[in-house]
């Protein structure tokens, strides 16, 4: 929470900065990865959803071709602010390009792990024009990871879904790499010195923080057919600098200018929506 921060520094960031956030923001969210990105005007849009899809049929020479049509449903994607405020030293100022460094690799972060940590579940979400996949089908792998995995994999299909991205949280990857099969070889991963889970029976795997959701069971990943999500930003990453706001980070208060200090401001107006019948979730007990 911040009051005041209207007053702004003299520094100047160049435009670049501002696409550079927002490119790794998009780097750094699982979901922005693997979702389908498109421009979301400032009011909302009104995107289609297809529920059914059209179907061919065999003819006889001359007769009549068939007219199948398919069928689709609307959803409103309406923009949402997220946003956040990093405090900096007024050592910044006599190294600008270190301020950019900092900018660049501290603000896309804390973006892009909210995003995901809010379409996961394991976050509000900020309105009802606004999909999450908290209530969406659970499969448990801890007892058994790979029948887990592929009953994920067969409940998508049955829901007319094809699944082509799984995003696993630390743990879930933990999990994966402890996989073994019946002479104790990893289920997983080709060697040690990879350590990484980079495909799951044939399809992309990224990896997020967001992805964990503590809970009775915990989640640790999920899995779906990501051509049925989409996100939308309004104007990319917008930066705002003071250096005379009074911050409030939980029960501390921050005077910037009696301490020193300068704050830059970063929101983004985002969108997110998807058919949540086709993703899964993965669970695993606590304990």
């Amino acid at each position: 929470m911040a009051t005041d921060i209207n007053r702004t520094t003299s520094i100047a960031l160049p435009g670049e900065v501002s696409s550079e956030i927002l490119q790794k923001t998009q780097e750094s969210s699982a979901v922005m990865s693997l979702a389908q990105p498109i421009k979301l005007p400032g009011l909302g849009v009104t995107i289609p959803v297809i529920t059914g899809d059209p179907e061919a049929a065999w003819v006889a020479e001359t007769a009549k071709k068939p007219v199948k049509r398919g069928t689709l449903d609307t959803k409103i994607m309406q923009p949402y602010t997220l946003a956040v405020i990093v405090p900096f030293s007024n050592q910044f100022r006599r190294d600008v390009p270190a301020l950019y460094k900092q900018l660049v690799s501290r603000l896309p972060l804390a973006l892009a792990q909210k995003f995901d940590a809010t379409v996961f579940g394991g976050v509000t979400a900020p309105g009802d024009n606004f999909d999450t996949l908290k209530t969406c089908t659970a499969q448990e792998i801890g007892t058994d990871a790979y029948a887990g995995l592929v009953a994920a994999d067969a409940d998508i299909a049955d829901h007319n879904g094809i699944l082509n991205g799984w995003v696993l949280s630390p743990k879930g990857k933990a999990l994966l790499l402890n996989a073994v099969d019946g002479n104790k070889r990893p289920l997983f991963i080709n060697n040690v010195a990879e350590g990484a889970v980079p495909m799951i029976l044939g399809s992309r795997t990224l990896q997020s923080k967001g992805a964990y959701v503590s809970g009775t069971p915990n989640v640790v990943g999920f899995a779906g057919d990501w051509t049925q999500a989409m996100y939308g930003t309004v104007e990319g990453v917008q930066i705002a600098i003071a250096d005379q706001a009074t911050l409030q980070d939980g029960e501390t208060t921050i005077n910037l200018f009696q301490q020193n200090m300068f704050a830059v401001r970063a929101e983004i107006e985002v969108g997110f929506r998807c058919d949540t019948t086709v993703f899964n979730k993965l669970t695993k007990a606590a304990g």
